[in-house]
């Protein structure tokens, strides 16, 4: 097997595949802080010759965001916080996520997304632009994405501001499915995205899509194999129920989760809003009573 990327297979990359494919249960959640801290260390270390991401020193990302000023504060997710910092060498702009410290599965997190975008690159995947692991800290910057993400002019839209239009939408949708296009079917061996939704998707100037966060993701299924099963992880409304009910993950599981994207897109609604009426709640669910509805209205026609 081999990991398409901008480098040749090697030995590392097998070991960083075999890296992909430990359970949540094993030795990456021991509860033990040094023996953690072996294990990024040890992989890392291991995978060197293939990350060509530049590894940044905690006093330097301090630097870039103002100690992590609350002022260059970008959004906050599951997994820590990502701030606004310019590189005081080259003053290029970047986007700083901090993993939260406290947590061991942002550590996880940090892994997978330090391997993963070191050997898949894709237009339509953010960059990784380097990492940071000293002592306890661990940071990831990326490019920056000046408009940040679908969620924000899409579902979270400012009192005045301009809805995105239906071209614009259209094109976020089509960019997007180029990039889970390259995760399943060009990279080798496939990789499931597991973690498609709005806040994910981050737009440039002109609202050209990349695919980010990958620290959910997991290597897909080769050979005779349909599926490889794992813990239930992602977001509740974008997760498929077939994943969620059996724990058999596959690249229909994104597809599912790129439909419920596809429907904001279309209805401007959240995948589940609790602030609607009961039965309007759930978007898929209320999409499918509207074509039950429709149907049967047809038929009665």
């Amino acid at each position: 097997m081999k990991l398409i990327g901008s480098h040749s297979p090697t030995r590392s990359t097998f070991l960083k595949i075999s890296f992909f494919n430990v359970e949540n249960e094993n030795f990456l959640f021991l509860a033990d802080s040094g023996r953690h801290r072996f294990a990024a260390e040890e992989i890392l270390r291991i995978g060197s010759d293939n990350i060509a991401a530049r590894v940044f020193t905690y006093r330097e990302l301090a630097a870039a965001t103002g100690s992590f000023s609350s002022e260059n504060l970008l959004g906050e997710g599951g997994f820590g916080r990502v701030y606004k910092g310019q590189l005081k060498v080259t003053n290029e702009v970047v986007a700083v996520k901090q993993l939260d410290r406290k947590g061991l599965q942002g550590n996880r997190e940090f892994l997978v997304e330090v391997l993963m975008l070191s050997l898949l690159h894709h237009p339509k995947l953010v960059k990784l632009l380097g990492y940071c692991a000293d002592g306890n800290h661990r940071i990831l910057v990326y490019e920056y994405m000046p408009l940040g993400s679908l969620e924000q002019h899409l579902l979270d839209i400012k009192p005045n501001a301009k809805p995105l239009d239906w071209h614009t939408r259209m094109k976020i949708a089509a960019g997007a499915a180029k990039g889970l296009e390259y995760l399943h079917e060009i990279a080798t061996p496939p990789v499931i995205y597991r973690d498609f939704k709005a806040s994910n998707i981050l737009l440039d100037e002109e609202y050209n899509p990349k695919l980010s966060d990958f620290g959910l993701a997991k290597v897909g299924p080769v050979g005779d194999k349909s599926h490889v099963s794992t813990r239930v992880m992602g977001t509740y409304g974008y997760c498929a129920p077939e994943h969620a009910i059996t724990g058999q993950l596959t690249k229909m599981s994104d597809v599912y989760s790129f439909g419920v994207v596809l429907l904001e897109l279309i209805t401007g609604r959240r995948a589940i809003d609790l602030n609607r009426p009961k039965r309007e709640q759930h978007l898929v669910h209320w999409v499918c009573q509207i074509k039950m509805v429709t149907f049967h209205a047809l038929l009665r026609a």
